[in-house]
């Protein structure tokens, strides 16, 4: 097994005005030679946009972008003839950028701030018709037991939204002291752990609100939560984007 811990304080910050964004990897002005991605997962950014701001028309081709608001509200419109789609925490939206797609970003309130993470996933084939769907998911569903958000084309489960690569994206709630064990896809996956809020111990790794552990190597994974906590959890196959 293999585990590789990302403290919160660790991650590149940048200062916008508008945008106040953390990036667990390299991304736009922020490089670190070792953190450019986790095996297929190649961006993680935790995003704050100000009421009425946000990102003006823009390409992407050839990535699995996957978009999950954590509060306020997320408009999202883009050259697949969609008009402005309001994403709500609760719900995820995903979108391939396959062949090519013009998407704008903002957020939807004029009042209230946007707080989401943004994930970007190396595609397992390219040039693929862009598409796009998102879907509202109970949280309910994941109190102390892993709810599967987003899967691969390959995985016959109706209940998540699908991207073009072999990973999982699952999110827990879990209460103080519970545990549960996660079981990995196959070896060749890893599993970026990282923690919206609370405290867990992760295979004895104790790691805090927003830290990360990238996990490979590995048929399981025990997480135990030293607090009350949320976790999002990103599986991905283990490849080399170098």
């Amino acid at each position: 097994m293999k585990t590789v811990v990302h403290k919160a304080d660790s991650r590149g910050f940048a200062n916008h005005g508008w945008l106040q964004a953390n990036h667990s990897f390299s991304f736009a002005n922020y490089f670190n030679p070792e953190k450019i991605h986790f095996g297929a997962l190649r961006v993680l950014n935790d995003d704050i946009i100000a009421p009425s701001m946000g990102f003006s028309t823009h390409p992407h081709n050839n990535m699995e972008i996957i978009t999950i608001p954590l509060s306020g509200e997320l408009k999202h419109k883009d050259s697949m003839f969609n008009d402005w789609q309001s994403v709500r925490p609760g719900e995820v939206q995903v979108m391939s950028a396959g062949t090519g797609v013009f998407h704008s970003e903002i957020n939807g309130s004029s009042k209230e701030y946007l707080s989401l993470f943004q994930i970007w996933i190396t595609p397992d084939q390219e040039n693929v018709e862009p598409r796009y769907d998102q879907k509202i998911f109970n949280p309910d569903d994941r109190k102390n037991k892993i709810q599967t958000l987003v899967s691969g084309f390959d995985v016959p489960d109706s209940g998540s939204l699908k991207i073009h690569q072999s990973a999982r994206l699952s999110r827990i709630d879990l209460e103080k002291e519970k545990m549960v064990q996660y079981k990995t896809i196959s070896e060749n996956h890893g599993v970026y752990v990282m923690v919206i809020h609370g405290e867990l111990e992760l295979n004895g790794q104790v790691i805090q609100s927003r830290d990360a552990a990238g996990i490979s190597e590995s048929s399981q994974i025990e997480i135990e939560a030293k607090s009350d906590s949320e976790v999002l959890l990103i599986e991905v196959p283990m490849i080399n984007l170098n």
